[in-house]
């Protein structure tokens, strides 16, 4: 059974696409059949697979997302999904931009992202979805899509304030669009254990959601090697193998199928 996760915090910099980027390379060095979307109009996830000009790309997720929108015929699969050493990339453009506004326009679109994945997970065991910094309707796409949510949380104020309204908005599509939706657990990342702000940061995120959320035990470690890694189009294992955020990220992809 293909799991589709979901990895959003509409707080920027807590290393969303990092996370995708280095869960997805981890998850296929494991075994697993991946695929990841990026569905970001920043694109920073395409950029991370090493794809230096999206927007010159004749398929992207944006030219599909509008094809689904005007109800017409998508390409196959093998014309709009990129192969990166081990895993699949359905890479993203400026394009989406124009894609998030034509949605808001667009009665019953919340399900157009879902319907695309539903016709590809016979061919993966994990669709990965990197999301924009905001709770627009591009993120209520991929929630609508997802079967389960993991949140990356920056151990720093400003990124643990937002998680409230994020578990409320999964919650309403929960209620709403998606039923099945879960919250698959909080990662904590660019962790310097070193400094009081992170031990008090970690310690109230484990106050208030652990009896209600996962929270997993692996922790990513702050390093310049993960951002060095993201601007070679590599994952930080490739990049250094001996880096600790890469053995973070390979642990972290274990819980991940330990969850499933």
């Amino acid at each position: 059974m293909c799991k589709i996760i979901v990895v959003a915090n509409q707080k920027g910099g807590v290393a969303k696409t990092s996370t995708v980027r280095n869960l997805s390379y981890s998850l296929a060095e494991l075994g697993k059949r991946v695929l990841t979307v990026d569905f970001d109009a920043q694109f920073n996830l395409t950029t991370c697979f090493g794809i230096e000009n999206p927007n010159e790309l004749q398929h992207t997720i944006a030219t599909i997302m509008t094809s689904l929108l005007n109800d017409e015929d998508i390409p196959v699969k093998e014309e709009y999904v990129v192969t990166v050493g081990k895993v699949d990339l359905i890479p993203s453009s400026i394009q989406l931009s124009v894609v998030d506004a034509n949605l808001r326009l667009e009665m019953g679109s919340d399900r157009l992202l879902a319907n695309l994945l539903e016709t590809l997970k016979p061919d993966y065991d994990y669709i990965i979805v990197d999301t924009c910094p905001s709770l627009g309707t591009l993120t209520i796409n991929a929630l609508t899509a997802a079967d389960e949510v993991i949140i990356p949380v920056n151990p720093q104020l400003l990124a643990v304030m937002g998680l409230q309204e994020l578990t409320q908005t999964i919650l309403k599509i929960r209620r709403r669009l998606n039923p099945k939706i879960k919250f698959g657990g909080i990662l904590l990342t660019m962790c310097d254990k070193r400094t009081n702000l992170y031990k008090e940061i970690s310690a109230q995120v484990d106050a208030a959601y652990r009896s209600g959320m996962k929270i997993f035990d692996s922790q990513i470690p702050m390093t310049v090697k993960v951002g060095e890694a993201n601007c070679c189009g590599m994952a930080v294992s490739e990049y250094d193998k001996k880096c600790l955020a890469g053995q973070a990220y390979m642990d972290f992809a274990k819980e991940v199928i330990e969850n499933a």
